[in-house]
């Protein structure tokens, strides 16, 4: 019937094919304008009428704003999908191309199926009337803890997930959990494990449980876990000598490595690393980098379990060269490590998989087996918890502060806890002790996306004061400027400071002047996050990664723009061209953000330079800022 057209429901999620799509269709590479302005049909852009693109079929097929159209392709680039590049005919503008993965992309879509499968499913805790009897009936031992804590706590069930957000003291329930198993439950210590993630952490559950009185409680990380497992059998799982490879181990590896290639250290960092990354960096640093990156990406194809894969046919553009060499790089490690009979912190985990898959009878048996941030395990990890076969599992984390996929660590073991374990019990710890209301609500609208409860603010006896501040300035020196002047201003004792950067170039860059003016502080980072001794009291500068756990009483989160948040530059460039397929870099960085303002417990600043703040602040997190200062100060944005 002539007029007439079949409607049909779209998929808004699959929008941005239609930018690939531009990309593969335009006869030339473009720079956003053109491509914004050929997806929305302008014809005021004359390059559009004077090259006839109006007449190809993507012309006219996307109206989104430029601005969304920028962001969608910055996402893009992330994912390796588009190549963003300096001109063949001018070096001074960059365009776009599209990647071999963005063409397959085109064919076989996978980015809305990642932001898809990020939601939560939340099911509020139910607290029933004999949870409550059991409460009065332990009320002195409980008498500190809400509802859902004293469920965690108590819960009879097998398999718990224990959701607790920020500030919501989950590491003063698992502790307390481990006291109620031992003191009223009467397991023996020795039957329990409890896994944490840092030497750090568990030294302080260790030190709690020892005021508490209980000593013989199994408390490891991972790797101590099966660092002792192959110290006891290591005769029988390796029969050769075998140790592990200490740093001057790597160093000697590396330089035999690149040897092979026929290039020197100098060289190697001159491929890998940009101007900008090497700035503020001197040859130690960027040396330590690079080889850190070669043994990550090692370590990732360890645990994928991929032992000679060459990921760099996988990619094309200008990491094509830096893939093939860091490829190489890899494979000789690999064999050179086999030879001389050196293992890595990833092989111990390894090799106790395999020992006790093959000795089932060595596999230690464990009551109950308590493990702590289950946002951040990975593949090897969730396999070694199931070769314990633990009866009773206790998992507490955050899905809003899962930030190490880069590294390895998958989301989705924590979104997918009851799929994994059958019938559970999933207890939400929402009640936040750290942080004044204001910024909690602030922290709420951040993360409103991964259908999560909202955070409720803990009402103490004494109300803390709110601040929040999202400040613009012309350049990043006077950013760094106001930052300096509010600190030296600030009456907040310093170790309760933090001031908190996406990348190590900006911390780089203020630590200098902080020198300058003889201002103690101690910077942590992803390669040095313990303070020196006589530090302690000193003022903290870190990246988000480092400052996870911690948290202070006045925060600032510099450089809150959008080429920082989501990031759009990589201390680890090798780690990103691999784990590309692995996480969705857009959401782990939205995910950093929240990380970030979540360590404020009572002042909050948020400064950017640059043309616009990163999209990450939206409308909601501006006006409750406003109301946070309208009563002492006026907001500037």
């Amino acid at each position: 019937m002539e007029g007439v057209i079949e409607e049909h429901k779209r998929d808004d999620s699959l929008d941005y094919i239609k930018i690939l799509k531009a990309l593969m269709e335009l006869p030339f590479s473009v720079g956003r304008t053109l491509l914004a302005d050929f997806l929305n049909g302008n014809y005021k852009n004359k390059s559009v009428t004077k090259n006839r693109l109006d007449e190809l079929y993507n012309f006219d097929t996307l109206h989104w704003d430029k601005d969304k159209i920028s962001q969608t392709v910055d996402k893009l680039i992330k994912n390796g999908m588009v190549d963003q590049s300096a001109s063949d005919y001018n070096r001074f503008v960059k365009v776009l191309r599209l990647t071999l993965k963005g063409k397959n992309e085109i064919t076989n879509p996978t980015l809305h199926e990642k932001k898809l499968k990020n939601k939560v499913s939340y099911k509020e805790t139910e607290i029933t009337e004999e949870d409550r009897e059991k409460f009065q009936a332990l009320n002195t031992f409980l008498e500190d803890f809400n509802d859902p804590q004293k469920k965690a706590i108590i819960s009879e069930a097998e398999k718990i997930l224990c959701v607790a957000g920020a500030g919501s003291g989950k590491t003063t329930v698992l502790t307390k959990r481990i006291e109620f198993l031992v003191k009223y439950r009467g397991i023996p210590p020795e039957k329990i494990l409890a896994v944490t993630f840092t030497r750090k952490a568990r030294q302080e559950m260790q030190k709690r449980l020892f005021n508490l009185g209980i000593r013989e409680v199994n408390v490891h990380t991972f790797n101590s876990f099966c660092e002792g497992t192959l110290k006891k059998h290591g005769a029988r799982i390796y029969g050769r000598p075998i140790r592990v490879q200490n740093y001057s181990d790597k160093i000697l590896a590396m330089n035999m490595a690149l040897s092979t290639l026929g290039i020197d250290m100098e060289e190697a960092i001159n491929r890998y690393f940009t101007v900008s990354q090497r700035k503020f960096k001197n040859g130690n640093q960027l040396a330590n980098s690079f080889m850190n990156d070669c043994f990550s990406v090692l370590d990732y194809f360890k645990v994928k379990k991929e032992d000679a894969y060459d990921f760099s046919k996988d990619i094309d553009g200008k990491n094509k060269h830096n893939a093939q060499m860091i490829h190489q790089i890899t494979k000789y490690l690999r064999e050179h490590m086999e030879i001389q009979g050196l293992r890595d912190y990833t092989d111990q985990i390894l090799d106790a998989i395999k020992f006790f898959k093959e000795e089932p009878s060595e596999i230690p048996q464990f009551d109950h087996v308590l493990v702590d941030e289950y946002q951040d395990v990975n593949t090897m990890q969730i396999e070694l918890i199931e070769l314990l076969k633990p009866k009773n599992l206790f998992a507490v984390g955050d899905p809003r502060q899962s930030i190490f996929g880069w590294r390895g660590s998958d989301i989705n073991y924590i979104l997918e806890f009851e799929k994994d374990y059958g019938k559970s019990e999933v207890i939400t710890l929402t009640k936040n002790y750290r942080s004044s209301d204001k910024i909690v609500k602030f922290m709420n609208h951040s993360i409103t996306e991964m259908g999560l409860p909202d955070l409720e603010h803990h009402v103490p006896q004494i109300p803390k004061p709110s601040k929040i501040k999202i400040l613009d300035f012309e350049s990043e020196e006077l950013e760094r400027r106001f930052v300096l002047k509010k600190i030296l201003e600030s009456s907040t004792p310093k170790n309760e400071i933090f001031v908190l950067a996406r990348t190590n170039r900006q911390l780089a860059e203020l630590s200098q002047i902080l020198r300058e003016r003889n201002i103690s502080h101690v910077v942590k980072t992803d390669e040095q996050r313990n303070p020196k001794p006589g530090q302690e009291g000193d003022l903290t500068l870190a990246t988000i990664h480092a400052i996870k756990g911690l948290e202070a009483k006045e925060v600032y989160v510099i450089g809150c723009n959008e080429q920082n948040f989501p990031c759009k530059a990589s201390d680890h460039p090798a780690i990103e061209m691999v784990k590309i397929d692995d996480y969705d870099k857009e959401e782990e960085e939205r995910r950093l953000f929240y990380v970030a303002i979540s360590r404020a417990k009572e002042i909050l600043y948020l400064t950017h330079s640059g043309k616009k703040s990163t999209y990450f602040i939206n409308d909601e997190m501006i006006q409750t800022a406003r109301e946070t200062n309208n009563s002492n100060s006026t907001l500037d944005i």
